[in-house]
């Protein structure tokens, strides 16, 4: 099996970057959130879901791509791009999320 280009577009690819941008947005925010019970503190840290939104889409984009070929062998193409494209996209989103909690404890 020939390894994927660098950025080439499969499901995997685009299921990650979708789960790594809307992750992305909140992935600060929810921490701040949840420590301080407050609902409004989504919209408080609006720059920062931003940076994240940035940061994490590129991130999962490849990461989904690239994650998705490899399990291929053994998932078959659809099973692949979906757990793939899932773990590529939350990987980035788990970063930024401990970022925040970091952030917020200290």
């Amino acid at each position: 099996m020939k390894e994927p280009s660098i950025g080439k577009e499969n499901l995997g690819a685009v299921i990650g970057a979708v789960t790594g941008a809307l992750g992305g947005l909140f992935a600060v925010a929810i921490p701040l959130a949840i420590l301080t019970r407050n609902l409004q503190a989504l919209s408080a840290a609006r720059t920062f879901g931003l940076v994240s939104f940035l940061v994490c889409t590129p991130i999962a984009w490849f990461a989904g791509g690239y994650l998705s070929h490899a399990m291929t062998k053994r998932l078959g193409e659809k099973k692949a791009a979906m757990i793939g494209g899932l773990i590529g996209g939350l990987f980035p989103v788990t970063g930024f999320a401990l970022w925040g909690f970091y952030m917020i404890m200290r």
